[in-house]
């Protein structure tokens, strides 16, 4: 974790889990074990289409031991989660990305991503793009405006089948990796 920031405390440094809506997320759980393993607390963090059966919420409440966040708070409401060391954001979509990219933070995932941008705070995206969208210029503009604000990028995943009808690993923990690396 050479890293994280974490927490004079002593506490462990806390990681938000950006979930979006592709078909993988059912995965998420993986990516939350691996983190814990690896010392870290996590809070996730959906979009709303995310929230509408692309992963066992309850599994995940129950892994992260927190509700998940997908809708903004009132300004009475407590904050659910502490600030962030990192983020990772998997899988990511093409409209997350380009709405992170071109800063529309209309929804509380993607304002999450534009604040933790600003705030300096290391993110890892694990994209998940079908290859039609991954060619479109917009989607390609966005890779290179966030790769230029410091977000680090693994392997994107189409989710093709290979060879014999099998699809590929998604790799939740190579967004850890992205985070560990200098």
């Amino acid at each position: 974790m050479s890293e994280q920031a974490g927490n004079d405390d002593g506490a462990r440094p806390f990681l938000y889990v950006v979930v979006c809506a592709a078909g993988v997320a059912d995965g998420v759980g993986r990516l939350i074990d691996a983190a814990r393993e690896r010392g870290w607390e996590v809070g996730v963090v959906a979009t709303p289409v995310a929230m509408g059966g692309f992963f066992d919420v309850a599994a995940v409440e129950a892994g992260t031991g927190r509700p998940i966040r997908s809708a903004w708070r009132t300004p009475d409401d407590p904050r659910p989660f502490p600030p962030p060391d990192a983020v990772v954001v998997a899988p990511a979509t093409f409209n997350t990305i380009n709405k992170w990219a071109a800063g529309l933070a209309d929804t509380l995932a993607v304002a999450t991503l534009c604040e933790a941008s600003g705030l300096g705070v290391p993110v890892a995206v694990l994209p998940c793009v079908a290859d039609a969208l991954a060619v479109h210029p917009a989607y390609r503009e966005s890779l290179a405006r966030l790769r230029g604000m410091g977000v680090r990028f693994g392997d994107p995943y189409t989710g093709d089948a290979q060879e014999g009808g099998a699809r590929p690993d998604f790799g939740w923990e190579s967004a850890l990796d992205l985070l560990e690396r200098r």
